[in-house]
């Protein structure tokens, strides 16, 4: 596979809209430094799978060249806009469109001005492609598809990628444990919501770092079961997908509170 570097990072909106709230802050950093580990790995195009990007029909994939505006989040909406510019690969897009009929999928091309981009791809894209020439390839979570369609489909975008001859960032966006707290709180002292799902983030994270693949797929389906991860854990087999089911091992470059819940901006090296 042609694989450049490859990184789970969440998608909560709050380490770039509040980044001087020390527990976000630290998450934030940990941003940047997997934008600096891409941008020395130099991708020619980077593929992202943002679990908040949703699909119920089809399986969808951007394929208009540029796309503009400014995104309000729903849930954090008193924060401010999140402006944002990507630039898609048009063509590696098609190709993989092309490539999911091998798996039974139907995909659907998005072309239109002003179409709601979502919150994940647009906190992924800043945070780790600021200032990069990269194009990327935008792609929706289908809520009807489970781990291992996702990772397919990884796997099918990797190759698509790899007939095109481009050098590619793996990119899978989402968080961790699924519990936010159901009141105000001081946000200074976030913490994650209890101590079994962050004690169960903890043993996740450890395992992803070990790089025991074996070990991973045994234990992510009830993972994402007792922590309540976001959207199944999917975004982490969007990643294995592409990287063709293998990786060495993996680094946690932050983990911490969104509110309760929990983010990580994971790197791995193949």
């Amino acid at each position: 596979m042609p694989i450049a570097s490859a990184f789970l990072v969440p998608g909560t909106p709050l380490p770039l809209l509040r980044r001087d709230n020390p527990p976000w802050e630290a998450i934030a950093r940990g941003y940047e430094a997997a934008g600096q580990a891409l941008a020395a790995s130099k991708p020619d195009v980077a593929l992202i799978y943002s679990t908040q990007w949703i699909a119920v029909l089809d399986q969808l994939w951007q394929t208009r060249g540029r796309i503009q505006g400014s995104h309000v989040d729903e849930n954090w909406h008193e924060y401010g806009e999140l402006p944002f510019d990507i630039r898609v690969d048009i063509d590696l897009a098609k190709a993989c469109i092309a490539s999911t009929a091998q798996i039974g999928v139907r995909s659907r091309e998005v072309d239109y001005d002003a179409f709601p981009i979502d919150t994940g791809s647009i906190v992924a894209t800043h945070f780790l492609l600021r200032g990069l020439d990269i194009p990327v390839v935008l792609t929706s979570n289908n809520l009807y598809h489970d781990g291992q369609t996702t990772e397919s489909l990884g796997r099918l975008a990797a190759q698509a990628a790899d007939a095109q001859g481009k050098r590619i960032a793996v990119i899978g966006v989402g968080g961790l444990s699924g519990s936010s707290f159901r009141q105000d709180i001081d946000i200074a002292t976030d913490h994650i919501v209890n101590d079994d799902e962050d004690r169960a983030n903890r043993e996740m994270l450890a395992l992803l770092e070990r790089g025991d693949v074996v070990e991973v797929r045994e234990k992510a389906p009830d993972y994402a079961q007792s922590a309540r991860a976001d959207m199944g854990f999917k975004h982490l087999y969007w990643v294995l997908g592409a990287l063709g089911g293998q990786y060495k091992k993996a680094r946690t470059h932050a983990y911490g509170p969104a509110f309760g819940s929990g983010a990580a901006v994971v790197e791995f090296q193949h």
